[in-house]
């Protein structure tokens, strides 16, 4: 299946354009220090977004630049960068803007927010790279094989589930995965792989939780005479559906919708918040702090 790519928007420039991000405890002096770094390598800034948390006296930033040095590569530019982290208490990342991130994604027998993210990702709205899909289930491997993605079927019972974590954590490794998305993947993963997981593995889930558990939580929602349907991305932690938070959205519904067009408005909202979440994040975009993170849009 081939699909056009608008170049409308042209991507970033490989070798010429980075990303930087930071944080660091609030001082005087850090975005000179910053611009500074900027000028001596030949920068010029493309975006730039600071957010300051007085609460907890905390400071973060992006940087998008370009180069005008063609001997300023990553490397370099993240060796000259050092010394300024060092000085500031800087935690910061540098990388280059047009490097797809090697995205793993899981699904069980629920396409929708599948489906959207390969649509997404084949017309260069998402600057992903998929090496595999994986599934407890069959469901999906013809997708999978349309858009020419492999396709690995890893089913998991209670006797089987550590022996299918430690695959899917081989393939996360052998594939050189940077990014697990949990794309309506109906399996609770354990607290170890949560942890290996850390900050690289986003999930998504409707927004009735803990209200409606189970199976059928639109049904229920019918039940009660909802009037909101939202959806809520959030990484994964060992603390189930409680990690930090990436985005969310709600739709307003009203009492003439039955539980399938709840669960048509809620799969819409599901796969828009889970797309925002894994383009954030791709570009750099989201920073973690605590319970908390901070979203450059």
């Amino acid at each position: 299946m081939e699909v056009a790519v608008s170049a409308e928007y042209p991507g970033p420039q490989p070798g010429r354009e980075y990303v930087l991000t930071l944080s660091c405890p609030d001082s005087a002096g850090l975005v000179h220090a910053v611009s500074g770094f900027l000028v001596r390598n030949s920068g010029n800034i493309l975006e730039s977004q600071q957010f300051d948390d007085r609460l907890q006296g905390r400071f973060f930033m992006r940087v998008h630049f370009d180069v005008s040095d063609p001997d300023a590569q990553v490397k370099t530019l993240r060796y000259r960068f050092g010394p300024v982290a060092e000085a500031y208490g800087i935690t910061w990342t540098l990388s280059e803007a047009s490097t797809p991130t090697r995205t793993l994604i899981m699904v069980s027998r629920f396409g929708h927010c599948l489906n959207d993210l390969l649509f997404r990702q084949r017309t260069g709205a998402l600057n992903i790279e998929i090496p595999a899909i994986v599934s407890n289930h069959r469901d999906f491997e013809g997708l999978a094989r349309t858009y020419g993605i492999p396709f690995h079927h890893i089913p998991v019972t209670r006797d089987t589930k550590a022996e299918a974590e430690a695959r899917l954590l081989e393939l996360v490794r052998d594939l050189d995965v940077d990014l697990v998305v949990l794309a309506r993947y109906m399996q609770i993963l354990s607290d170890d792989l949560c942890k290996q997981l850390e900050g690289h593995a986003i999930n998504i889930h409707h927004s009735f939780l803990p209200s409606f558990k189970g199976a059928r939580p639109y049904d229920q929602a019918y039940d009660r005479g909802v009037k909101l349907v939202g959806a809520t991305a959030h990484y994964v932690t060992p603390d189930l559906d409680e990690g930090q938070i990436i985005e969310q959205d709600v739709v307003r519904v009203d009492h003439s919708l039955g539980p399938g067009d709840l669960v048509t408005v809620g799969r819409d909202v599901e796969a828009q918040v889970l797309a925002h979440a894994v383009k954030w994040h791709s570009e750099s975009r989201v920073m973690v702090y605590g319970n908390r993170t901070v979203v450059f849009r």
